[in-house]
């Protein structure tokens, strides 16, 4: 029987839902709301520098999201990339100012792979839950980022062209900032849909038991999403160096571990582990920039941010609950 007009046009969309996926459109819709009721507010939305300070505003906290979510794909979390980055941002600023911009990027990046390492040494050997273990360095991490800059911003990168290229340069228009965060996710995209280290990440997030019959080294796999965990969050602290010039230990970095749990929650990251995806997260991201951008256009109490990323991490996980089909706590079934 011939395929009508009719009958083909539904069959590609139907083929176009499926593809991009119905937790994706919701995000495109919603962020395409959002854009529309707060640009009908106020017209400064939609000029270019505001467009671009969305972006970079988004790149720090987006660079933790990304990690975040292949560490919840693998079935934990880490409450400690927020702490890592604050650590990563003084220990860069403070190694500059005796060895240079080169030694101090390197620092940092090597300082928070071996936080990650601890983080993750804690859950292999000491048999601790992510949750804890990480928990334990959101504060110890905090805690030494406090200890060795005495609780102050420490050195100066303003004037270094490295750091003044990361915080302020772009390439073809585009800031630098939105250029790592771009970058990152293709990579970590790439790594998690194309490779068998991805596919192995879902499995021992989906079924550990299965993964470690069918021979995946699950100890290995912990570590090494740890390490990259606390590699990429050092690079956000070295991103918040250059965009504020000095090394902070919590102003820039506190409450980052948060907002990462909640872009993944939204980008429809299972928190049981096994299922996501970093075009999710991604959009999650976006439309908690697009969101906390217009909060501020429109005067809105910047207390309410917290509020709304808040309740929005309650949504996304309510609605996780209801479609798979879990018993509400307290409730008979």
């Amino acid at each position: 029987m011939p395929t009508t007009p009719e009958v083909a046009r539904a069959n590609a969309f139907k083929r176009t839902v499926l593809a991009v996926g119905v937790q994706n459109l919701s995000l495109i819709l919603a962020i395409a709301v959002l854009v529309v009721a707060i640009g009908s507010q106020n017209s400064a939305f939609f000029l270019t520098s505001n467009l671009k300070t969305i972006g970079t505003a988004v790149t720090i906290s987006g660079l933790l999201a990304l990690v975040q979510t292949v560490v919840i794909i693998m079935g934990g979390i880490d409450l400690a990339v927020g702490s890592i980055a604050g650590l990563a941002s003084v220990t860069s600023a403070m190694i500059f100012t005796s060895a240079g911009s080169s030694a101090s990027f390197f620092g940092a990046l090597a300082i928070g792979a071996v936080c990650g390492l601890v983080s993750g040494c804690i859950v292999v050997f000491g048999r601790v839950t992510p949750m804890i273990a990480t928990l334990a360095g959101l504060i110890a991490f905090k805690g030494v980022a406090q200890l060795v800059s005495n609780g102050r911003a420490q050195g100066y990168t303003g004037a270094d062209p490295f750091y003044v290229f990361l915080a302020r340069g772009s390439i073809i228009g585009i800031p630098t900032l939105i250029w790592v965060l771009v970058l990152m996710a293709l990579l970590i995209h790439f790594v998690l849909r194309y490779t068998r280290v991805g596919r192995n990440i879902y499995a021992v997030g989906g079924n550990d038991t299965a993964a470690r019959l069918s021979g995946i080294n699950i100890n290995r796999y912990i570590l090494g999403v740890f390490i990259l965990a606390g590699t990429v969050a050092a690079l956000a602290g070295i991103l918040i160096t250059a965009r504020t010039g000095s090394g902070q230990p919590v102003s820039g970095s506190e409450g980052l571990e948060f907002q990462s749990i909640t872009a993944a929650a939204l980008g429809g990251v299972a928190l049981r582990g096994g299922k996501g995806s970093i075009g999710g997260t991604i959009l999650a991201v976006i439309l908690l920039g697009v969101l906390l951008n217009g909060m501020s256009l429109l005067g809105v109490n910047p207390f309410w941010q917290n509020v709304a990323q808040g309740t929005l991490l309650v949504a996304a996980v309510i609605i996780q609950q209801l479609r798979n089909g879990e018993r509400r706590v307290g409730l008979p079934k």
